[in-house]
């Protein structure tokens, strides 16, 4: 698929114009309108549809978009990566996906060594969950991650990070549970949850609360911790989470208790396997052997 037509059909479903867009794009109208044509007779499908003098996206420009952004992005990053591969060894761009957890300032510290060493690196953080993470990772849009597990690994490689995830409840100050030390699988059978949408978290729930697990009631999943704290926060439900995915839950009203018998999970630093790895990316992960393999 022509990169070209892939960029003009991004710009017009941005721009909602044809006009606006070939503006952005410095080239005539009827050029433009003549290369969507051709791409969309190439396509086999139209791709907009005007309502109120705007360009609007059909169901197929919707799932042509989400691919094209995929598309230009990873282009433009591997085009990035080979003329800084002609640059001095460490002048590049580093990419890295991070999780919610404790262990996340970890990133900071070496980033922190490394751009205090190598003034000219830049990088760039992506914050999402470990599936977001990982399929960019899958794709090359990523360099590398720090990732919670549980979670499948065996296509990556791996440094495991030296602090234990301690997982518990968020609970209001309010609830009957915010005075416990610990929170038993019998505790959590009397009150909504929620919890992770990720299998493997439901998972290890389901074998840490053996056959309580029928009783407790999920009555929703997140993926990001700050999108459910309102909730927690109001009363509405406990919420499954590890301890370091927040701070300063006081002051929102929340409190973290401990699961017994208690659940600690790794937090790993992951690249994918057999990739080929800038200069600055290699550097990144021996310092973070150094640091946390000795």
């Amino acid at each position: 698929m022509d990169y070209r037509l892939l960029k003009y059909f991004k710009t017009i479903a941005e721009e909602k114009s044809i006009s606006r867009a070939a503006s952005v794009l410095h080239i005539t109208q009827p050029t433009l309108s003549r290369q969507l044509k051709e791409f969309e007779e190439e396509l086999g499908t139209a791709l907009f549809y005007r309502e109120k003098k705007e360009m609007h996206l059909t169901e197929a420009g919707h799932f042509l978009k989400d691919r094209a952004n995929e598309i230009l992005d990873l282009t433009e990053q591997t085009e990035k990566e080979f003329m800084r591969h002609k640059e001095v060894l460490f002048s590049g761009h580093i990419s890295i996906g991070c999780v919610e957890a404790e262990n996340s300032d970890t990133l900071a510290l070496i980033l922190e060594e490394l751009i205090t060493d190598y003034p000219k690196i830049t990088f760039s953080i992506f914050s999402g969950t470990s599936h977001d993470i990982t399929d960019k990772l899958d794709k090359g849009l990523l360099d590398l991650a720090i990732l919670l597990e549980p979670m499948k690994t065996n296509k990556y490689e791996k440094i495991r990070l030296p602090r234990k995830e301690k997982w518990g409840l968020l609970v209001s100050e309010t609830s009957n549970l915010t005075d416990r030390s610990y929170v038993k699988p019998t505790d959590i059978t009397t009150a909504p949850l929620l919890c992770s949408g990720r299998t493997e978290i439901q998972d290890m729930l389901q074998v840490w609360s053996g056959s309580h697990f029928e009783h407790i009631n999920i009555i929703g999943t997140y993926n990001l911790i700050f999108n459910i704290i309102p909730l927690v926060s109001n009363g509405v439900a406990h919420a499954l989470a590890i301890k370091g995915a927040g701070t300063d839950w006081n002051a929102k009203g929340i409190k973290f208790v401990p699961l017994q018998p208690a659940i600690e999970t790794d937090c790993v630093v992951a690249w994918k396997k057999h990739r080929s790895l800038t200069p600055v990316v290699n550097e990144f992960i021996k310092r973070m052997k150094y640091a946390f393999e000795a």
